[in-house]
């Protein structure tokens, strides 16, 4: 049986990490959808708390003697839950970044071939007004003037 005093700031604590973590959701320090399972790690915390015989029952299911290993058990089981799930967002993560790398990458290619093309054309173009340019000039007529560049 837990003291009604530590029960009382163990409630308080459970408390606190809940205000905590609904203030990171409300100041979008956090997504929704990642938040959940801290959420659910916090109402087992919660429920573990007020209700400390349930724990017993668990820990007595397992077959696991002492009070102390079975609640360790839970924690490091809540920790791989949570660690697991930061691993396949973080890898999710970084498959989105690569994609988006590589679209970059083509589309800067993309820009680059288009202006190089029009850069192209508008030297040929220039080119080509020398030409007529030098044939005028030969011809002894002066050059004509042209509206581009």
């Amino acid at each position: 049986m837990i003291p009604s005093t530590l029960r009382f700031w163990l409630i308080a604590a459970v408390v606190c990490y809940f205000v905590i973590i609904l203030y990171l959701l409300k100041n979008r320090a956090l997504n929704l959808k990642y938040t959940l399972l801290w959420l659910l790690a916090g109402v087992v915390m919660g429920v573990l708390v007020v209700f400390p015989e349930m724990l017993m029952r668990i820990i007595r299911v397992f077959g696991i003697q002492s009070n102390m290993n079975g609640l360790f058990l839970i924690i490091i089981g809540f920790m791989l839950m949570i660690l697991m799930a930061l691993t396949s967002i973080a890898s999710r993560q970084n498959m989105k970044i690569r994609a988006l790398v590589q679209e970059i990458g083509i589309l800067d290619k993309r820009i680059r071939e288009l202006e190089d093309g029009q850069g192209g054309s508008a030297d040929r173009k220039a080119s080509g007004q020398e030409k007529v340019s030098d044939m005028d000039g030969a011809s002894g007529a002066a050059p004509k003037e042209t509206g581009g560049r």
